[in-house]
């Protein structure tokens, strides 16, 4: 195994079960990455620490998700230059509109690259990162290529499902 070149940072252990399938599908590409719990409000040196370290520990993108007051994403950007990529997590009260809206309003000069709410967006912060490292690794480009192929040939399927379901209830 080499080193991690992406990190997941979530706010809560209870991010996890959504934060998973990013982590699984970085294995899949072939892409090392880290997993750490750590909270912008109660562990916010540590955070700060980390954020500031990341490149040096050979770091290439962030993935930070955070649910309610959703600050970690733009907290860590603040302190590094690797690009950071905010999932917000669902919440009890607001449905994850909350987190949306903390994790995708930052200051200029503080970029968070913000995707949708969830499961769905904690996949789509897999891809991104990948599609970040495949600027300059050739393998990841074949593993992205790969990936899309897997995704039309499964919406393929479930188009001609619903065709034959259609057609079997008109016959």
């Amino acid at each position: 195994m080499g080193e991690p070149v992406v990190a997941i940072v979530m706010g809560s252990d209870s991010d996890w079960p959504t934060m998973k399938p990013a982590a699984e599908l970085l294995k899949d590409f072939n892409i090392e990455c880290e997993v750490k719990v750590m909270s912008a409000h109660r562990t916010p040196k540590k955070v700060q620490t980390y954020a500031s370290t990341a490149a040096d520990a050979g770091l290439k993108v962030i993935i930070a998700a955070a649910g309610g007051a959703a600050h970690l994403a733009g907290v860590v950007s603040s302190f590094t230059h690797l690009p950071v990529i905010g999932v917000p997590m669902k919440t009890s009260a607001l449905g994850g509109m909350d987190s949306l809206l903390s994790t995708v309003q930052m200051p200029a000069g503080v970029p968070v690259a913000t995707v949708g709410v969830g499961e769905a967006g904690a996949v789509n912060a897999a891809v991104l990162a990948a599609q970040v490292l495949a600027l300059d690794t050739p393998k990841v480009v074949d593993q992205l290529e790969q990936y899309r192929q897997k995704l039309q040939k499964e919406a393929d399927q479930k188009a001609e499902s619903v065709k034959s379901s259609i057609q079997s209830t008109s016959a």
